[in-house]
């Protein structure tokens, strides 16, 4: 137990303390210092019974309730200098900063908060003078890089007038480099487009004449067959009319497309399908264009999945790669439609037993009027799997091969949902 010396002692510590200093007991002030009258302009028993917010701006008030309650859930020490640099105001409404540090106190059994406070307008008014100082060093450092630059330009303005003949020659050598190379580059990128055009000239020519043939041909054959009994020779030149027609159809949508998307024309919309029975109507649909004996077989282990993605452009890529699978696939063997969907993404494979790709020919394979050795007997533009992969990138896929030549092809594609958009 104290004596009445030690009270003594302590009491005249916490009166000749020049910090102001508060016990605080839930946000009120139950004791404070002589100092504190300095600091804040109050008498002693004014200050008793106050809360702490009404020694700050009415604007830090609430803000600063919220940190000091936080503080109180879990009370810890806060060291001077290391404490939270605040506003404080008087009772005349005048403002200053203040540094406070912040002890825990057992009183009577009770948890008390001591605050002890000191003004710091000095130490700041000190600060700014030192930066205000700082600032002024910059400034004339500044002003001496400048003078050294201006002279420095000055100088650099007497070498360039010497070297100025040199100069000129040099730059009519490097616009004369500079001239030689884009006439270069002007010429190899003319020469691509002639030959892309010459390739063009050719594949259009052989791929409209057949099919314009085909049904010249065949409505003159039909002019012949009038009599009833030629009723199947007529309806098999009408198909071959039809086949033909389909086929010019084909190439002109091929080379729409690839315009279309050349110029940047075409954009996806995406929109929640369910992916095995799109695929089922659209198996149906190209089981017209099979040949004798070819089956189409899909595999869909998801059936009522729904996935995210534009159908009209998958329907595109879809009818080109079946259509490929049916065109290169002898009669009697199965093509086969492979689905599998996992979270957002959704993998479809187009199988064939074809003729397959040629290795060499492989790396090729997506370029444009490209045609492997072994498929030139056989109807195509070459911009199918160049449109289906520029397809692919506006609704978040890729497109993946394997091949091999006699023994058919697997093309894959990876879809993300377009909802990740």
């Amino acid at each position: 137990m104290q004596n009445r010396t030690d009270i003594n002692i302590y009491q005249s510590i916490f009166n000749s303390c020049v910090e102001g200093i508060l016990l605080v007991k839930n946000g009120e002030i139950v004791l404070v210092n002589p100092s504190s009258e300095i600091l804040f302009g109050y008498k002693v028993d004014q200050l008793i019974g106050m809360r702490v917010e009404d020694l700050m701006p009415n604007a830090n008030r609430k803000s600063h309730e919220k940190l000091r309650t936080n503080y109180e859930k879990k009370p810890e020490p806060r060291q001077m200098g290391v404490g939270r640099d605040l506003i404080a105001q008087k009772k005349d409404g005048t403002t200053f900063p203040v540094e406070i540090s912040l002890n825990v106190a057992d009183m009577g059994g009770e948890t008390m908060t001591i605050a002890y406070i000191t003004d710091i307008s000095m130490r700041k008014k000190a600060e700014l003078e030192l930066q205000r100082s700082e600032e002024q060093l910059i400034n004339y450092a500044a002003e001496l890089e400048q003078r050294v630059k201006d002279r420095t330009k000055k100088l650099n303005e007497a070498i360039d007038g010497l070297q100025k003949s040199n100069s000129d020659l040099e730059l009519q050598i490097t616009e004369r480099i500079k001239a030689e190379n884009e006439a270069r580059i002007a010429l190899e990128r003319e020469k691509e487009l002639n030959e892309l055009k010459t390739r063009f000239v050719s594949m259009a020519s052989h791929e409209f004449r057949t099919p314009l043939s085909a049904v010249l041909s065949s409505v003159s054959l039909i002019g012949k067959y009038i009599s009833d009994e030629n009723r199947d020779k007529k309806l098999k030149h009408i198909n071959r009319i039809k086949s033909s027609v389909g086929e010019l159809t084909g190439i002109l949508n091929d080379f729409l497309s690839m315009d279309r998307l050349d110029a940047g024309k075409l954009s996806a919309s995406g929109k929640q399908i369910l992916i095995c029975d799109f695929l089922h109507e659209l198996k149906e649909e190209m089981q017209e264009l099979t040949k004798k004996d070819q089956v189409l077989e899909l595999k869909c282990a998801t059936p009522g999945v729904s996935f995210n993605t534009d159908p009209q452009i998958l329907k595109q890529i879809l009818v080109n790669l079946m259509s490929n699978a049916i065109k290169y696939s002898p009669p009697g063997e199965k093509v086969v439609l492979d689905v599998i969907i996992k979270d957002d993404l959704l993998i479809i494979k187009v199988i064939d037993k074809g003729m397959g790709i040629p290795k060499a020919d492989q790396k090729h394979l997506f370029d444009k009027f490209f045609r492997a050795n072994n498929a030139s007997h056989i109807q195509g533009t070459g911009l199918g799997l160049n449109i289906v992969k520029k397809y692919l990138e506006l609704i978040n896929g890729t497109i993946t091969f394997k091949s091999t030549e006699g023994s058919g092809s697997t093309f894959i594609l990876n879809l993300k949902s377009m909802n990740d958009e």
